[in-house]
C-alpha cells in the first residue's frame, strides 16, 4: 500500500495536478512494482497566505509525502526519490531545490484497509523490493 500527499500553491499545483499524478504513479509501478490500479493520490492546493516555505525556493515549490508499509530496501526507496525528482523536474520543469520529499514507512499491522488490518490482507505486489 502507498498513498501519496502532494502540498504546493494553488495557482502552480492545479494545473499539473493531472500530469504529476501520472509521474508519481508510474515512478511508483517502475521503482516500487505496485499494481498498475493501485492510485492513492490527495493533492492539498493551498493559498499564499496557508503554504510558508523558505525564500529560496519559488512558487513552483512542491511537498510531496509518501505513507507506504514499511519492507522496501534502502536501495529502492533512494531510487525511487531520485526517479521521483529527475522526472518532475524534466517533465514539468520544476527546480530540484522545488521538489521535497518525505517517505513514511507503516507496519502493516497499522494499516486498516478494507475491513482488515494490513498484514492480513492479500496483496497482489510484493512489498519487500
Amino acid at each position: 500500500m502507498v498513498q501519496i500527499k502532494v502540498y504546493g500553491l494553488a495557482s502552480t499545483l492545479n494545473p499539473i495536478k493531472a500530469e504529476l499524478s501520472d509521474i508519481i504513479h508510474a515512478s511508483l509501478v517502475k521503482v516500487l512494482q505496485i499494481s498498475p490500479e493501485k492510485r492513492f493520490h490527495r493533492f492539498f492546493p493551498l493559498d499564499k497566505t496557508d503554504f510558508y516555505y523558505p525564500p529560496d525556493r519559488t512558487e513552483n515549490y512542491l511537498v510531496i509525502e509518501i505513507i507506504m508499509f514499511d519492507g522496501r530496501t534502502v536501495d529502492t526507496k533512494k531510487q525511487l526519490l531520485r526517479n521521483l525528482i529527475k522526472t518532475i523536474n524534466e517533465k514539468l520543469h520544476i527546480a530540484i531545490d522545488d521538489i521535497e520529499i518525505t517517505i513514511f514507512e507503516t507496519a502493516k499491522h497499522n494499516w486498516g484497509i478494507r475491513g482488515v488490518p494490513g498484514d492480513e490482507l492479500n496483496l497482489n505486489y510484493k512489498v519487500e523490493v
